[in-house]
């Protein structure tokens, strides 16, 4: 069973940076397509990005194109998120989430969940 934490998470200034990390304490996070979402107060959970299996292939929020990469350490199973010229948008929840299915964005084929980090970024 996959068991996420996330880690990280803080505070940053506008147009700063931060790197946030999810580890699996579990089974290996090796055979899951990783993904990140993000919640803010009132607003529905949305897509962040996504790195299949063996990390050379990864997808984008059009929020975030350009701004975030993903990343993933098979060997220490760990998934990374950074987050590059941060706004006050960005200030949410972070979950990591794990899903069975290769290349996948879709929330709900996601089915293993962080409890999530908070990113908050000041103007």
């Amino acid at each position: 069973q996959v068991r996420l934490k996330e880690s990280g998470g803080g505070l940053v200034q506008a147009g700063g940076s931060l790197k946030i990390s999810c580890a699996d304490s579990g089974r290996a996070v090796k055979g899951y397509t990783m993904g990140w979402f993000r919640q803010a107060p009132g607003k529905e959970r949305e897509f962040v990005a996504a790195i299949n299996r063996t990390g050379d292939s990864t997808s984008y929020g059009d929020s975030v194109k350009g701004r975030f990469t993903s990343s993933r350490e098979n060997d220490k199973k760990t998934v990374h998120l950074r987050m590059d010229s941060l706004t006050p948008e960005a200030t949410a929840v972070y979950y990591c989430a794990a899903s069975g299915l290769d290349g996948t964005s879709c929330r709900s084929d996601f089915g293993s969940w962080g409890p999530g980090t908070q990113v908050t970024v000041a103007s």
